[in-house]
């Protein structure tokens, strides 16, 4: 029986299935392969790199102007039908990209794809949480593999459908065009499995909102994971964006290259429920310390020596460290708030994310656009990494 009952507690297995499926389609390909189809869309419609990267910092627009929107709906309306909007958002944005010409319509679409993320993500993480609150670590792991499972599939098959394209138009345009197919199974799946738990189907939203986030303000804990969220929102997206590019600028092949993004993916599969057990052991803010250092190692060595072996153990050093980082991230900003506020911590912490990757993408561009140096710019995020690990040690401290 797919469909879980108003009130019963649903399955556990049908709830991480369906989330992996919408991380999948509303976090990797609606936001991370863009960097994936950014040299072909480039030369397909003729590009400069500040229109390019802007395309990216649009998407990071809608989000961060729409995740406070979002939770609003989901708190007034549920979860499930926020999740099955944001559904509904990327299975247009998708489509109308598989068609797009025009670079206004392409910055509409994109911002349509970061509406699609506000909408569908934070209140799936809400909403596993609440159906599951002794498990939370557990289960936001288990959802975020989906990013993992993507991001192999992507990194397998993207390289190779757009080469495979009959002209250097068709081959990006079909990948979207698959992506919206997936979507579209997924909005299927969201309507039949999803449903609210009865205390947040009665929630009220008039009372609670702005004293939630006036709260997560006054948290010194969540303001510190704010911070460092924000950082993992520029160096993230820049890596997303930028790092494929950089390893062909090197003299990577685009199979090379598409390889090391799918083995990074297959790490990811296992490393967000891996870190989601580890850091229910040894502490959130701990594990979250570990990822950052991983992380940087893997963002400094391309910098250091941009030679296929330092690609290599950037991709297998982010494989195990990136979905730990978001796992810890979640889990630590609710750690020091009651499980009623927890969606509105999420929220909160989750404005400075979508703010670094709308910052991001915009300051890579002028930058690269000026330099065309994509070791000065990993190397300026190799330092923002180092100050997330060292607010990330004050953490652990306090805890």
């Amino acid at each position: 029986m797919l469909q879980a009952t108003q009130g019963v507690k649903p399955s556990l297995v049908q709830y991480v299935g369906v989330s992996i499926l919408c991380s999948l389609v509303v976090v990797v390909f609606a936001r991370l392969t863009y960097g994936l189809m950014l040299p072909a869309m480039r030369e397909s419609l003729d590009l400069s790199f500040t229109q390019a990267a802007f395309l990216g910092t649009v998407t990071a627009l809608g989000y961060l102007s729409l995740v406070l929107p979002a939770g609003l709906f989901a708190t007034r309306f549920g979860a499930s039908r926020a999740i099955l909007l944001g559904v509904a958002f990327v299975v247009v944005g998708f489509f109308g990209l598989s068609f797009a010409s025009s670079y206004l319509w392409l910055v509409v679409l994109m911002v349509i794809l970061g509406a699609a993320t506000a909408f569908a993500y934070t209140p799936l993480i809400s909403l596993l949480g609440s159906w599951f609150p002794s498990r939370r670590g557990t289960v936001i792991g288990l959802a975020n593999s989906g990013v993992g499972t993507g991001m192999f599939l992507t990194g397998a098959l993207v390289p190779w459908l757009i080469e495979s394209g009959e002209t250097a138009d068709s081959g990006w345009r079909l990948v979207w065009l698959l992506f919206a197919i997936c979507a579209l199974v997924c909005a299927f799946f969201v309507m039949r499995v999803l449903r609210d738990p009865p205390k947040l189907a009665m929630a009220t939203p008039s009372t609670g909102k702005s004293t939630g986030i006036i709260g997560a303000y006054r948290n010194r804990h969540v303001r510190l994971v704010a911070w460092i969220y924000g950082i993992v929102g520029v160096t993230y997206i820049l890596q997303s964006l930028f790092m494929y590019s950089f390893a062909l600028d090197t003299g990577l092949s685009p199979t090379q290259a598409g390889h090391l993004v799918a083995l990074m993916g297959v790490l990811s599969i296992f490393a967000g429920p891996g870190w989601g057990w580890a850091a229910d052991r040894i502490g959130h803010s701990r594990a979250l310390m570990i990822c950052l250092a991983l992380a940087l190692l893997g963002t400094l060595l391309p910098v250091i020596w941009p030679l296929y072996t330092a690609f290599f153990l950037h991709y297998f050093l982010l494989g195990v460290s990136t979905t730990g980082q978001f796992t810890s991230i979640l889990a630590a900003t609710t750690k020091t708030v009651s499980n009623d506020q927890a969606a509105v911590a999420i929220s909160f912490v989750t404005l400075f994310f979508a703010a670094g990757q709308l910052i991001g993408p915009s300051a890579a561009g002028v930058l690269l656009e000026v330099t065309g140096n994509y070791q000065l710019m990993f190397l300026l995020s190799s330092a923002l990494i180092g100050v997330g690990v060292y607010i990330s040690a004050i953490i652990g401290d306090s805890d």
